[in-house]
């Protein structure tokens, strides 16, 4: 058979992930920049003859930061997909290198939910999908809570029903 004959294509996933995992991500972003800042702005207190060099340290750190922030949630947004079907778990991820990760429903072993503070504070919510596969779990961060939470009870029902060993 021809390539592309009955073939299916690899298409992107449907969904993309709930908006407010933007603002989730610009405060994971703000916080991994605040404690760089904070040392930066102590030291320019205390070691004076350094003062110029990290206060200009600090504000180039700062810059950075705020540009992050603005900009790579709102990429990382278009970029990330998901889907769930009868056969399988599809996710893409990345920016430049581009990940896709499919699980089959056949080798899915545990479905979890997490919600670390800041999710819960953005009513968000990571699903975690284990397979028997050497790469890991599959992970799906910043769905919405109450939707993540229904799509591991359909994949614990859809595994469920689906035959093989998950090895």
């Amino acid at each position: 058979m021809a390539q592309g004959e009955g073939t299916p294509r690899l298409r992107p996933p449907a969904h993309s992930l709930d908006r407010r995992a933007v603002g989730w991500w610009r405060a994971q972003w703000l916080l991994l920049t605040a404690a760089p800042l904070a040392v930066l702005c102590v030291l320019a207190a205390l070691i004076v003859p350094a003062r110029p060099w990290l206060l200009l340290s600090a504000a180039a750190t700062a810059g950075l930061g705020a540009s992050c922030a603005a900009w790579l949630p709102r990429w990382w947004f278009r970029t990330h997909r998901w889907e769930v079907t009868e056969d399988a778990v599809y996710v893409r991820t990345g920016l430049f290198l581009q990940e896709w990760r499919i699980a089959p429903m056949s080798r899915i072993q545990t479905v979890d939910t997490v919600r670390g503070p800041l999710e819960q504070l953005f009513g968000l919510a990571t699903l975690t999908v284990t397979t028997a596969s050497a790469k890991g779990a599959v992970r799906i961060a910043g769905l919405g809570h109450e939707p993540a939470a229904a799509l591991a009870e359909r994949l614990t029902r859809i595994t469920r029903d689906t035959p093989g060993d998950a090895t």
